[in-house]
């Protein structure tokens, strides 16, 4: 990748265009050379993506016929570590669902962010798996963590497993933040599944977002050697289990949803039309 570089750098003084998510999504490979990560989370591309493998000690990855199990060497790297490190605790096999397409961008449908090779899908389901080959495993059980009425989590799913696994991704020095649903993130302040035990500075890593109440949506920081990453601003001091912020989050998700309008094409860096441009 080092030949392609100095393209890139050059690109990005350059003025940025819209993309098309099918421009994106059309792309079976990654381009060649040393990894690069362009934009951020919600704009950006990758170059030199690294595939995640279907199966390493600790997780499966599904839906492969989605083609986003790419990303940036970390992403990679800490996928096969969190599956290692939650090997050893004794849990099942996690499954891995998106990270990133083989060159990034934005995606046609599910996401407006995996745009840059950062993100990474986890699963809460923690049941015991069979060892399915990748083709079965495009619909998979996929449960909520959360009651019926999704005012918290329910005990009969969402416990000491699952709060072991998000403490061991937290605890990796490359994530950035840990998305989950609001009820999940009150439910491990107020202590579910031993999370009030010991150390609780890995709760700051763990943002409440909409949805996120059957998976764990893991961001990582911007990786060195690549100066066009833009990490985001870093979370706000302390635990976040102030109760106003859930009583926030309460009225936020009472609201009525009112569909949102299409949204335009995003001007993304310059420098990732160096990346789409290639064969």
């Amino acid at each position: 990748m080092r030949r392609h570089a100095p393209l890139i750098l050059l690109l990005a003084a350059l003025g940025a265009a819209p993309a098309a998510a099918s421009e994106w999504s059309d792309a079976v490979a990654p381009t060649p050379g040393t990894p690069q990560v362009i934009g951020n989370t919600g704009n950006g591309c990758i170059a030199g993506a690294m595939a995640l493998p279907a199966d390493g000690p600790g997780f499966q990855t599904i839906r492969m016929s989605r083609r986003r199990y790419f990303g940036h060497p970390d992403t990679v790297a800490f996928v096969a570590a969190l599956g290692r490190a939650a090997h050893r605790a004794g849990l099942a096999d996690f499954y891995v669902g998106d990270m990133a397409q083989p060159r990034g961008g934005p995606m046609l449908e599910s996401h407006v962010t995996h745009q840059n090779g950062l993100d990474v899908d986890i699963w809460f389901n923690l049941d015991p798996k069979p060892s399915l080959p990748p083709a079965a495993r495009e619909d998979v059980s996929l449960p909520s963590m959360l009651l019926p009425d999704k005012s918290a989590v329910d005990p009969a799913r969402f416990g000491a497993a699952q709060v072991t696994l998000l403490r061991l991704a937290a605890r990796d020095s490359r994530v950035d933040r840990i998305l989950v649903n609001p009820a999940i993130k009150r439910a491990l302040c107020q202590g579910a599944g031993g999370a009030g035990s010991g150390d609780r500075a890995w709760l700051r890593t763990l943002r409440p977002w909409y949805g996120h109440d059957d998976h764990f949506h893991v961001r990582l920081k911007c990786p060195a050697g690549s100066p066009l990453c833009e990490d985001l601003p870093p979370p706000p001091p302390g635990e976040g289990c102030d109760p106003a912020i859930f009583a926030w989050w309460e009225t936020e998700l009472a609201r009525p949803k009112v569909p949102s309008p299409p949204r335009p094409p995003l001007a993304l860096p310059a420098a990732c039309r160096a990346i789409a441009a290639q064969p």
